[in-house]
């Protein structure tokens, strides 16, 4: 078996494989509930023997989604819709993961098929954000409205009755996104924290929101199911976070009963990094060994011996594909044939008989 086959244990969850879809933005929610397209769209992931599928930004609050195409969890009426999807990657033998969100003064955009055109959708609606600072993220976007401390404990209350609806509805595992210049993000970057109360200024400030919102959502969980976060390494910019600050940061979330760190970076208007395959996989490594955590690795590892290698290498201990797998939902099962790995057991029964004895099969 190769490492990246191998299985991996978080608490009381065990994960066939170290390969992972990471949260795919869709924009096609409405009013917050899933439907038939989110169900085909991710049960194909788990098909092609993903061995965790997670959900796309999924808004805690209405006015927390980065779209009005965005799904939700702030009311019982989108449980459902979710608990199809749970089912669906449940019986084919994947984790159904999460991704608990709030886009903070990036939320009440267009879907990004829209941006540029004059077209707009019949049921398209704007609102104004919220933030921790009256900063706009770009020249062109709204001012968003600075949160105050009543609406910091409100927004606690919303992650805590979404991560409850997300337990509800079958999630095997929940991930909390502080990363790519959402809310949480925004708060723990003096880029866009410019507070002077106690959520802003020193570093200790600026993380206390978020580490606020890990320990309501830690404490909503059941005490076997795991809990990821992620997180941008680097902001990317002079004067934004470093990958020491987020050194500091997950040590924190260790404490606070995080089990996985999911590396990313950037988020910001103007960030910069260099464009490659494993691009944030020395931050991770870096993460993982200082930090004393898993790490889920992210960024352009979408070629097989890359991330295997990762794995065996014990530079981390997932590997999240995005765009390579939107390209093709069977990524792991043509990375394990060109692995050399045995691959019939991965297919689904329904096609394993067929695909090998399929005389293209090695193509």
């Amino acid at each position: 078996m190769t490492a990246l086959l191998s299985p991996l244990a978080l608490r009381g969850l065990t994960l066939k494989n170290r390969l992972v879809v990471s949260p795919l933005c869709q924009y096609s929610a409405r009013g917050g509930v899933v439907g038939d397209y989110h169900l085909v769209h991710l049960g194909r992931f788990a098909l092609g023997g993903f061995g965790t599928v997670i959900v796309e930004a999924t808004a805690v609050t209405a006015q927390g989604r980065i779209t009005y195409g965005c799904p939700g969890l702030w009311e019982d009426g989108q449980i459902a819709g979710m608990a199809r999807i749970t089912a669906l990657l449940r019986a084919q033998g994947a984790v159904a993961g999460i991704q608990l969100a709030h886009a903070g003064r990036k939320a009440s955009s267009i879907p990004p098929w829209l941006i540029g055109t004059d077209e707009r959708e019949a049921d398209a609606e704007h609102w104004q954000p919220v933030a921790p600072s009256a900063l706009p993220h770009a020249e062109d976007a709204p001012v968003p409205r600075a949160m105050t401390e009543a609406d910091i404990g409100a927004e606690v209350e919303a992650w805590t009755a979404a991560t409850r609806r997300a337990v509800k509805a079958g999630f095997h595992l929940i991930e909390i996104h502080a990363a790519h210049g959402y809310l949480l993000n925004q708060f723990l970057s003096p880029v866009s924290n410019r507070r002077e109360d106690a959520y802003g200024g020193s570093a200790a400030n600026r993380m206390r929101f978020p580490l606020q919102v890990v320990e309501a959502v830690r404490a909503a969980m059941p005490g076997d199911m795991p809990l990821a976060v992620r997180l941008s390494a680097s902001d990317g910019l002079e004067g934004g976070r470093t990958v020491e600050d987020s050194i500091v940061f997950a040590r924190a979330l260790r404490e606070r009963g995080v089990d996985v760190i999911d590396v990313s970076a950037g988020g910001f208007t103007g960030a910069r990094f260099e464009i490659g395959p494993g691009m944030y996989l020395p931050w991770a490594t870096q993460i993982r060994q200082a930090a004393g955590l898993p790490v889920m690795a992210v960024g352009l590892m979408g070629e097989a011996q890359l991330a295997e290698a990762a794995m065996a290498e014990e530079r981390a201990d997932l590997v999240a594909l995005g765009r390579a797998a939107l390209d093709d939902p069977n990524w792991p099962l043509h990375a394990a044939r060109r692995l050399g790995a045995e691959t019939r057991a991965l297919w689904p029964k329904q096609a394993g008989y067929a695909i090998e004895r399929w005389p293209g099969r090695n193509r």
